[in-house]
């Protein structure tokens, strides 16, 4: 690494701590010549490769900002939408590839959206699979409400619990 200061070519490293659960690394420097410290910073980053063959970086915001067009009038505070980003980052860097194609970043993007909100998963799964009829609406609908027979949600197992248990003691 070069020094900033005194441009030799040459340092050494004194001290390296890893952040972000591991995704970025800074390192603590010192110059062979002029006896200067300075820190790099080194992060593992994550492209994708556009349908049409341009690769950019990963970028959270821009998953953020899909997601908010699919959200919009729909119950979803920025702070799930960043949770969101954050699980889609999180999944797409799980396998390990440095480059990703952007179609793989749409589908990490519907297993989180699918279960934050269901109309906007159907309004991003529109446009990101390409219905072309509202027989595609309709078998994604009928995929969602099959899901919700096979798993009741949180506040249905509460309810059926409740029901089982019978009447609080005392309570007539």
């Amino acid at each position: 690494m070069r020094c900033p200061y005194c441009r030799h070519p040459d340092s050494r490293v004194v001290d390296s701590r890893e952040q972000d659960e591991g995704q970025v690394i800074r390192r603590r420097r010192s110059c062979q010549e002029c006896g200067k410290r300075f820190t790099t910073v080194e992060e593992a980053t994550l492209a994708v490769i556009k349908r049409s063959g341009v690769t950019e970086p990963f970028s959270r915001q821009k998953v953020i900002n899909g997601v908010r067009r699919a959200c919009q009038g729909r119950p979803v505070d920025e702070d799930a939408l960043a949770q969101l980003a954050q699980q889609v980052e999180d999944s797409i860097r799980a396998t390990g590839a440095a480059e990703v194609p952007a179609p793989e970043v749409g589908l990490a993007i519907l297993g989180p959206l699918r279960e934050l909100d269901e109309v906007a998963y159907l309004r991003f799964a529109s446009v990101y699979q390409a219905f072309s009829s509202i027989d595609d609406f309709e078998k994604a609908i009928g995929e969602l409400r099959a899901d919700h027979r096979r798993a009741p949600r949180p506040d249905q197992d509460r309810a059926a619990a409740d029901s089982q248990s019978g009447p609080e003691p005392g309570s007539r």
